[in-house]
């Protein structure tokens, strides 16, 4: 595993390789994409998954022109009914999944980061919508998961895009 800023990154060695129909072991990013490979690797409920394997055009609003929007994970998993439900699901901070607040101080070091998180939430919502569209024209649902520390215990925050959104 190497270090590239803050964040982890590495080659996560696929120990269920019958359930993972990726091209080749994932190469995350992130611990939290690290993590969620183990969780999907092990969990007796998932029985397929691959790793940046869908790939959804979409239009960022802020430069009006269409990008490639890589997913991080898909999975299938049988749920405690017997029902089969695919998944596609974005890791991120919880920070941008939330609108920047404006900085309180006017410096311009604080009114760079601000313009930045801003266009992070912005893209990130455009990406998104996208992906959310073509779940519901494939019949899969949409998850952002982030992982939060509460009381020094880590545990998964999943939302959909419409608690995002406000929307439920």
């Amino acid at each position: 595993m190497g270090k590239r800023g803050n964040y982890s990154k590495g080659i996560y060695i696929v120990e269920n390789n019958e359930k993972y129909f990726g091209k080749s072991n994932p190469k995350y990013r992130s611990s939290w994409e690290s993590k969620f490979c183990y969780f999907l690797d092990h969990c007796n409920n998932v029985t397929k998954w691959a790793f940046e394997s869908i790939i959804i055009p979409y239009v960022n609003e802020i430069d009006g022109k269409t990008h490639k929007y890589i997913t991080d994970f898909c999975f299938e998993e049988v749920d405690k009914n017997g029902k089969v439900r695919k998944f596609i699901v974005e890791i991120k901070p919880e920070k941008q999944t939330k609108p920047p607040k404006p900085p309180k101080n006017q410096n311009k070091k604080a009114q760079k980061r601000f313009l930045y998180e801003a266009q992070t939430y912005i893209k990130n919502i455009c990406k998104w919508r996208a992906v959310h569209s073509y779940c519901l024209k494939k019949g899969l649902e949409f998850r952002i998961v982030s992982l939060l520390v509460v009381n020094g215990n880590a545990q998964w925050d999943v939302v959909s895009l419409d608690q995002i959104l406000n929307l439920k």
